[in-house]
């Protein structure tokens, strides 16, 4: 008789399952590959500026390969750019200032205003080629998702605690060491939880830029945003509620085997003392960790390619002497600043007389009528931002403090912030055509798609981040609930508030566009606001008209930062910095 060892089917199980994972893995990686080359092929060949859209549910799949890439390809040069760009303004007092006050007009320009140049200067720089037409969108795509990311990533740098920048003195770390082991550590959770609400900014671009007019000039390309854009001109329910759930679908994946993964990942670098008894989860993270390719293979390249970084590092007068806080600029830093104050100078003057040149052309009426559309816009702006902010804030804590909650109330909230606005404008403005209503008022709820999720992860990462042994101290000295939202909660989640209000605020001002100027069927929906005053700008062709409304959105914004948003991040970097 033969007797099988009781662990015998668990050794098997343990031994092979790790195989399977790994032939998974290899797969996902030559699927991406060939993705990338059949992408590569057909972004070379020649230009097709409108292509035909079709409506049946069949192309979906193709459209949806196209939508994925180029949100892909946007959110990298996103997180790239913000990175860079929040690592240059937190560590240069000169130009601070200016980089977060442009960093803030920028977010608040709609989308449509970066429209005209950008698909312009791509066509005209890439000639023959598809690949001009797809970097345009691509780059209008990156202005729908960068912002916030900057902010995000710039807030993190700015709240560090200060015993952690003494001990990277003390030990003498470079600028890169720095960067990898203390900084883009600090900043993760912020920027996992921020990527979220970017990625959905993204779709909500997307959907403006696969189908626009310039003029007498039309573009259109292959993706899920034309193929929805398209369906709601034609009145076809059917195929407008396939290419929504098309994208839901792309969400509640991307949700499962991207965000849960990241969002479990990151909990590694809270900030605390005392580690968490609940933290959070992934059945896919776990999965991937028993994958000998994915744990073992970017370990030892990482450790070839950083060892002899570090080696090199370790010989410069940077890891050998020890500089004060208040180290004063070189010389060759200060030309360099000089430098390029002087080039900004100068494009700032031509830039503007060029504007002069174009603004000549506006007549009285239509300023009377771009102020009138900027005071109800600012107005609509504010009041989804307050309407926002008294219900993410105690929603958002509650998550972020209770994971038992966490786990059935977070990824319900990622994929219905993850589902593009703009997919969901056209379900909502044909029920006010069907209701008799205008967008007078309805067009704040519909603001409210683009902006209450900036907030809401921003307060879930905010209360995620407030370290464990502070709630303990809390809970051990028996704060009352107002102790407890006084004295820990909003002083913990307050650097991430602001940042969601900022972000928010430029969220509203790209949703405006679509809030207050909208087509469906063969009506046209419209309301008095900058939003609709760019839209048909947009349409019309009027360049002098859609320089005018961005100009008065960028003088709004930046008579906000100066006087709030300024003020409320000094507070941040000041007051209500973690430290020991």
């Amino acid at each position: 008789m033969k007797i099988q060892h009781p662990f015998a089917r668990s050794l098997v199980t343990v031994r092979t399952w790790p195989f399977f994972i790994d032939v998974g893995v290899a797969l996902c990686a030559l699927a991406a590959f060939f993705a990338l080359v059949s992408t590569g092929v057909y972004w070379l060949g020649r230009p097709i500026p409108v292509v035909p859209i079709s409506n049946s549910i069949r192309a979906l799949p193709l459209y949806a390969f196209y939508s994925i890439v180029r949100m892909c390809i946007a959110y990298l040069l996103s997180l790239t750019f913000a990175i860079s760009y929040g690592y240059i303004a937190a560590y240069n007092p000169r130009i601070e200032p200016w980089m977060v006050a442009v960093l803030d007009i920028l977010q608040s320009i709609p989308v449509l205003s970066f429209l005209p140049p950008v698909v312009l200067a791509m066509v005209a720089l890439i000639p023959g080629h598809q690949l001009g037409i797809e970097m345009g969108v691509i780059l209008l795509i990156f202005t729908g998702q960068v912002w916030n990311l900057a902010f995000s990533f710039y807030s993190s740098l700015k709240t560090i605690p200060r015993e952690m920048i003494d001990a990277s003195r003390i030990y003498r770390y470079s600028a890169w060491q720095r960067f990898w082991q203390l900084e883009l550590p600090y900043a993760t959770i912020g920027l996992v939880w921020n990527s979220i609400v970017s990625v959905a900014g993204g779709w909500f671009a997307l959907i403006f830029c696969e189908t626009f007019t310039m003029g007498d000039r039309n573009f259109q390309l292959p993706g899920l945003g034309s193929f929805i854009q398209t369906a709601t001109y034609a009145g076809d329910v059917k195929a407008l509620l396939s290419g929504i759930a098309a994208v839901i679908l792309i969400v509640v994946a991307t949700d499962q085997l991207v965000w849960r993964p990241l969002i479990a990942w990151s909990d590694k670098f809270k900030f605390e003392q005392v580690e968490s008894a609940d933290r959070a989860k992934s059945p896919i993270l776990e999965l991937l960790r028993q994958s000998a390719l994915f744990s073992e293979l970017p370990g030892r390249l990482f450790a070839r390619i950083e060892e002899p970084i570090y080696r090199r590092l370790s010989r410069t007068p940077e890891c050998r002497m020890m500089r004060p806080l208040d180290a004063r600029p070189s010389k060759n830093s200060s030309a360099g600043f000089w430098t390029l104050a002087v080039a900004a100078i100068i494009a700032v003057v031509w830039a503007a007389a060029q504007a002069m040149y174009m603004l000549s052309t506006i007549t009285w009426p239509d300023l009377r009528l771009l102020l009138e559309g900027a005071a109800a816009t600012f107005l609509r702006v504010n009041a989804s931002l307050l309407i926002s902010a008294a219900w993410t804030i105690p929603v958002g804590v509650a998550i972020g403090l209770n994971p038992r909650l966490a786990r059935v109330v977070q990824p319900f909230a990622q994929i219905m912030a993850s589902v593009p606005a703009t997919a969901v404008f056209p379900v909502l403005l044909m029920g006010l055509v069907r209701l008799g209503g205008g967008l007078g008022i309805g067009s704040i709820a519909l603001m409210l798609l683009g902006t209450q999720w900036y907030i809401l992860f921003n307060v879930i990462a905010g209360a995620m981040s407030i370290p464990s042994d502070l709630r303990e101290v809390a809970t051990l000295y028996h704060f009352t609930r107002w102790q407890r939202w006084t004295r820990l909660i909003l002083p913990g989640i307050f650097p991430y508030l602001i940042t969601g209000m900022v972000t928010a605020s430029g969220g509203a001002w790209n949703a405006s566009v679509m809030a207050e100027y909208s087509h469906v069927k063969d009506r046209t929906l419209e309301t008095i606001g900058l939003g609709a005053q760019i839209d048909a700008a947009t349409d019309s062709g009027r360049f002098p008209m859609l320089l005018l409304a961005t100009i008065l959105i960028a003088l709004m914004v930046v008579t906000m930062n100066r006087l709030v948003w300024r003020k409320l991040y000094r507070l941040a970097e000041t007051r209500y910095k973690l430290e020991g």
